[in-house]
């Protein structure tokens, strides 16, 4: 029998070939995409300048002309208003950063207590997700905010707290003052993290080659605490604190968080935690009963595989999830203007009403969460690479 003639092959420029069709439909998809936004801009510009508006960014060189409450570095009224600008994006990242962790621990609690064998758990962790996720985060921001401002006493009589000050004018706490063995504390700290990574390293070596388990958690801890006590040590291990007082007025001293901030983060993490506690509990109940059911015939209790065999699977199915509500806390922060935090958009707002530059001060607000959304994004992606199940 002769053999079966094979198909010509397809020519790679024809239009018959399906990977250059789709290269052009690309092409003019992005094409049309440039051209309507070149029309956009230009369309806007023309109008801008008929109705004898100015236009620019020349304006961040100018000086701001105003005060910032609150922020982590010095900041004077005569400076341009692009370091205003900077000074609200750290004050958003501190939200940011801070309210991700204190979600993430909250949230994961509250989702691993809805399977406690306790009822009144079980049942408290419901009735915390059931209620705060169901009322708008700007209401409860506003809750949080009028909390702190009427409930709380006046700065001249604030609640004492063992070191801490609790009033209307915020929370204030001792802090230590600033020397050269902190910061060598802060690089034995980060040799420290190093040398633990090293360690969790070896250690899954270890028990992938002979099944012996070693600490993944309290050696690490202790390398790190390690560091950071040497680098202390060596750098002559400084106690000076400067420690806060009630003055005549108000609490004075030390370092202190304002009402602003503390509604904020607080307002945020409470209402995220409820969406990342069914996140979990969702990732939880995605893991086969068997596993569990292995786990408990071992001999382990049900702590031991909560932490060691339900967890680690379901984190492979928390984490995208988990992404978008780490995005949805990140973006929900520019309602900080409702309760007067000088985040970013508060920033822009005031540099709206002085310079009338509206486009460009929306466009550096967009840039600003853009980035920081694609940042935390691409943080996460690379995290859920290294926990996904490697095929052969």
């Amino acid at each position: 029998m002769s053999p079966t003639p094979s198909a010509p092959p397809k020519k790679k420029w024809s239009w018959r070939s399906q990977a250059f069709r789709a290269l052009v439909y690309q092409i003019v998809a992005v094409a049309v995409i440039a051209l309507t936004v070149l029309y956009l801009a230009n369309n806007t510009a023309t109008n801008m300048r008929a109705r004898g508006i100015q236009s620019g960014f020349d304006f961040l060189s100018g000086s701001a002309g105003f005060d910032i409450g609150e922020s982590l570095f010095a900041f004077d009224s005569g400076e341009p208003y692009w370091r205003a600008y900077l000074v609200g994006m750290v004050n958003t990242l501190r939200v940011a950063v801070v309210g991700i962790i204190l979600t993430t621990v909250l949230g994961t609690l509250i989702g691993v207590g809805r399977f406690s064998h306790n009822g009144l758990v079980r049942g408290l962790c419901r009735a915390y997700v059931e209620l705060f996720r169901n009322i708008p985060v700007l209401l409860q921001l506003l809750m949080w905010y009028l909390l702190f401002t009427e409930v709380l006493p006046a700065p001249t009589e604030p609640w004492v707290l063992g070191p801490l000050f609790l009033s209307k004018g915020g929370l204030n706490f001792p802090i230590p003052v600033w020397a050269t063995g902190h910061v060598l504390a802060a690089w034995g700290a980060v040799a420290g993290l190093a040398a633990a990574w090293a360690y969790r390293r070896y250690a899954r070596k270890v028990f992938e080659a002979t099944g012996q388990a070693k600490s993944l958690f309290w050696v690490p801890l202790v390398i790190v605490l390690t560091g950071t006590l040497l680098g202390w040590l060596l750098g002559g291990a400084p106690t000076a604190m400067n420690v806060p007082f009630k003055g005549e007025f108000a609490v004075e001293s030390g370092g202190s968080l304002t009402p602003e901030y503390l509604s904020l983060l607080l307002g945020l993490t409470v209402y995220t935690a409820a969406f990342v506690a069914e996140v979990v509990r969702g990732g939880i109940q995605a893991v086969p009963t068997g596993q569990s059911e292995a786990a408990s015939a071992l001999g382990l209790s049900r702590g031991q595989t909560m932490r060691l065999v339900m967890l680690p699977q379901a984190l492979r199915v928390i984490i995208p999830p988990l992404t978008n509500q780490y995005l949805n806390l990140t973006k929900n922060s520019s309602l900080a203007v409702a309760i007067g935090y000088p985040d970013v958009v508060s920033i822009a707002n005031t540099a709206i009403n002085q310079t009338g530059r509206a486009v460009e001060c929306i466009a550096i607000i967009m840039l600003v969460y853009l980035s920081t959304s694609l940042s935390t994004s691409l943080l996460m992606n690379w995290y859920n690479a290294r926990a996904a199940i490697k095929e052969r």
